[in-house]
């Protein structure tokens, strides 16, 4: 009886002894924090709807900024800007015309009016010299030759500085608030083209940073509705580690701070920096499991990394962060 009693006290005590080794083996260690890795995606859209005409990636691959991603027809607005343009050189056109005089066929008419107009001045003004003179002899001049005369020679000189005026005109070009006028209606037509060029480019979107494309929303063909994403973009710079630390253990932890992130499968750890520290506690998200005694209480800590540290991470892993400060 006592050794069944023996053997069945020397079990209990092997299993629980295994029980505490195995327990201890699952047991993180006190200076590493839970976390995860999250990502920061970029949703490239077109402000304007339209079919899918052109996608020029695939979900997985990556690409440089300024890389084409996708294109949307655009029949209307490349006729609205090819409009625009017309109207715009038409524009132009007027302004140049209102800067100039008259046509140069214009200007030697007008010369050629005021050189007969001048002329006859000359032969009015000898003529009434002439009748003057013969008034002075009795009998040679009647009064009324004299006056015809001089009513000659004063409509030549009228007509004179008349072509002088309309010939000065010729040369001076449009009025200056018709030139005014011309010059703002260029402005306009500037305006107009300008916005039916960003209407036109905005129809085919490239890619703002480099990064990978973690996914493609439409197909070929597709409609694609005004401020829908087609491309989903995730950069590298964008790619962080979310912990969850303990109010206890904050006090430790300083932005800026250099971290050593583990992650499952992968030799070593990767270096990080704190990069952010909620100042607004909350309770510990449920996906978060603490295998030690923790506070429920904790406030979120966020950690950057260099670019050819961030592309091994991908969103979603469950990582271990070792802080510099906790113990």
């Amino acid at each position: 009886m006592s050794q069944k009693l023996s053997g069945r006290l020397l079990s209990r005590t092997l299993v629980f002894l295994m029980f505490s080794v195995l327990t201890g083996c699952d047991k993180a260690p006190v200076d590493l924090v839970q976390g995860y890795v999250e990502g920061e995606y970029v949703y490239v859209a077109s402000p304007y709807g339209g079919a899918l005409a052109t996608l020029s990636v695939r979900r997985g691959t990556e690409v440089a900024a300024g890389d084409a991603l996708f294109a949307l027809e655009h029949i209307s607005e490349k006729a609205a800007r090819d409009e625009a343009e017309r109207k715009l050189s038409q524009a132009r056109a007027n302004l140049e015309d209102r800067r100039k005089g008259k046509r140069p066929s214009e200007i030697a008419s007008l010369r050629a009016q005021l050189q007969q107009a001048q002329a006859a001045l000359q032969l009015s003004l000898r003529e009434v010299a002439r009748q003057e003179g013969l008034a002075a002899v009795p009998g040679a001049a009647v009064e009324v030759e004299v006056d015809r005369a001089r009513s000659a020679r004063d409509q030549n000189q009228q007509r004179v500085s008349q072509l002088e005026a309309d010939l000065n005109t010729a040369l001076l070009g449009s009025r200056t608030d018709q030139v005014t006028a011309a010059e703002a209606e260029v402005r306009a037509k500037e305006a107009v083209l300008a916005k039916a060029e960003w209407d036109l480019a905005q129809k085919r979107q490239l890619a703002p940073k480099t990064g990978l494309v973690f996914d493609t929303l439409y197909r070929e063909g597709e409609w694609v509705p005004a401020g829908r994403p087609v491309v989903v973009l995730l950069p590298p710079d964008h790619i962080k580690v979310r912990v969850f630390v303990s109010q206890l253990r904050l006090g430790a932890i300083r932005l800026d701070d250099a971290v050593q992130v583990m992650v499952d499968g992968m030799q070593g750890s990767l270096p990080g920096k704190v990069s952010y520290i909620s100042p607004k506690a909350e309770y510990t998200p449920p996906m978060l499991y603490s295998q030690g005694s923790r506070d429920k209480l904790v406030f979120m800590v966020e950690v950057l990394f260099e670019q050819t540290v961030a592309v091994k991470l991908h969103p979603g892993q469950p990582v271990d962060v070792q802080f510099r400060g906790i113990q």
